[in-house]
């Protein structure tokens, strides 16, 4: 299948470019092409969107939300067909990939419903006769960089809340899982969104991603990814004055104090860190455990870990699908030699399947070390694969210590039956998100999405925090005292 940009409401073939070819991690099937994109085509798209923005923008806020109403219907429709194509690109397994699907439409429903809030402020004038205001302004075009592990849902966590306050868009989706913005481009045009409203422009982040960046008529860029990556994002947004919103990378905890309940506690650790096959930037990547309850804790994690089955995604009974290359298979298997040669134990997993069923896809072993210090490379740096460490700790302060040791701020989590522990907990981790007796995954679009330090930049995905990134205030003063009123000055 052979995928075109959508631009300016048209799937539009550039017969001279290059093709890029998508393929399924779980089995090496070519699914489909996308085109290289170069400047010439993010400048088509721009054009188109700039323009579409004005009338755009001048359509009340009820009427832009009653599109995002369809979107999410027409999701909600193809629901089983989008999450099947989602495995097949990507990878994760089908459970997994419905509840993506339904993430979308969720943000969807929610997104639509700003549409009669969208709330400014009223104030008190200082002075007599005159009323004051704040409102949200719409910012004009805005570029959207998205990653492969949620091809949909963080576009719909960007997309829609930039939709419903009256801006126009341009998706840059990643290379290894276009097929859903592909699929999003025919719901967009199925339900009649206006013609450059929404653009999708494929293509590489060297070209495409630094051609929005650098585009004048381009005031805002939103990206998920990797921290090297959005730094320079943020160093090059920065020379041209952009408003630049990043969410990248973690090195999430589960901390389980002595009394918490153990079971739980595996199956919130299970599910974080194998879940995706660790390919989350919220994953469990490490387990802070107090030194009463490390070694129970390990006994019912390798039992656990022995029933997980791996495998293609779309076999309903799989747990955990392929990673999402071999470059990343590679990474993997790169970090846990680091952790061998650095003296952790290596308790689980630790290589990669290359042996049938799984010698044509990308498969590695569920992973466990153990006797880790919070200093290793592979209890600071990001691994993004079914990786975990475990780290031993003797007291609450010292737990919160190591989790906040790190140079990622995104998710953690605090297994405990104790209130006072958990309150001291969630008010001490250095993390944009907090779970109690749960694992570090789970967020859900109401709330605020991001991290402190490495993670972000203070901007936030979903909830009424995202529509900060796609929208301006304006301060308004309507003075109807027939006379010049100077604040300040006349106040005295």
């Amino acid at each position: 299948m052979e995928i075109k940009n959508f631009i300016g409401g048209e799937w539009v073939t550039h017969s001279h470019l290059q093709s890029i070819a998508v393929t399924n991690p779980a089995n090496g099937e070519e699914l489909a092409t996308i085109p290289r994109s170069t400047v010439n085509e993010v400048n088509e798209a721009v054009a188109f969107a700039k323009q579409a923005q004005k009338s755009w923008a001048l359509v009340p806020a009820p009427k832009r939300a009653d599109y995002l109403y369809a979107i999410g219907q027409k999701m909600k429709e193809k629901k089983e067909y989008l999450a099947t194509v989602l495995t097949k690109e990507m990878g994760k397994v089908i459970e997994e990939a419905r509840g993506e699907v339904q993430e979308g439409i969720d943000m969807a429903y929610y997104m639509a419903g700003e549409g009669r809030r969208l709330f400014g402020e009223t104030t008190p004038s200082e002075l007599a006769n005159k009323f004051a205001m704040s409102i949200r302004a719409p910012i004009g075009v805005v570029g959207l960089i998205t990653p492969w592990n949620f091809p949909v849902a963080i576009a719909t966590w960007k997309s829609f809340p930039a939709i419903v306050a009256g801006n126009t868009f341009i998706w840059k989706p990643s290379n290894e899982t276009p097929m859903m913005a592909y699929e999003m481009g025919k719901i967009f045009e199925e339900i009649g969104l206006p013609n450059g409203v929404a653009n999708i422009v494929f293509g590489s982040g060297p070209t495409v991603g630094t051609a929005l960046i650098e585009h004048p008529d381009v005031k805002v860029i939103s990206f998920t990814g990797s921290t090297t990556t959005g730094s320079k994002v943020a160093e090059l947004g920065g020379r041209h004055l952009k408003k630049i919103s990043l969410e990248m990378g973690g090195k999430n905890a589960v901390i389980v104090m002595d009394d918490a309940d153990l079971q739980l506690a595996t199956e919130g650790i299970l599910w974080s860190a194998f879940g995706t096959a660790g390919q989350r930037c919220t994953a469990c990547s490490r387990v802070i455990v107090h030194k009463d309850v490390r070694e129970e804790l390990e006994k019912r994690l390798l039992d656990e870990m022995q029933k997980l089955t791996i495998g293609n995604g779309l076999d309903e009974q799989v747990k955990i699908g392929p990673v999402i290359n071999k470059a990343a298979l590679e990474k993997i298997n790169h970090y846990v030699q680091i952790g061998k040669q650095e003296g952790a134990t290596l308790l689980a997993g630790g290589r990669i399947l290359n042996e049938t069923p799984y010698d044509k896809g990308f498969y590695y072993e569920p992973t466990l070390f153990t006797n880790v210090k919070p200093d290793m490379i592979i209890a600071q740096e990001e691994i993004f694969g079914p990786v975990v460490s475990i780290i031993e700790v003797a007291s609450l302060e010292e737990a919160i210590e190591v989790n906040n040791s790190v140079k990622f701020g995104l998710s953690s989590s605090i297994f405990s039956q104790n209130v006072n522990t958990i309150f001291r907990a969630q008010r001490d981790l250095d993390t944009g998100i907090v779970y109690v007796n749960a694992g570090t995954t789970g967020a859900e679009i109401h709330l605020p999405f991001g991290g402190t330090k490495g993670t972000g930049n203070g901007h936030r995905d979903s909830g009424v925090a995202a529509l900060d990134v796609y929208t301006e205030w304006k301060s308004i003063y309507v003075d109807y005292s027939g006379k010049l009123q100077r604040a300040q000055i006349d106040t005295e």
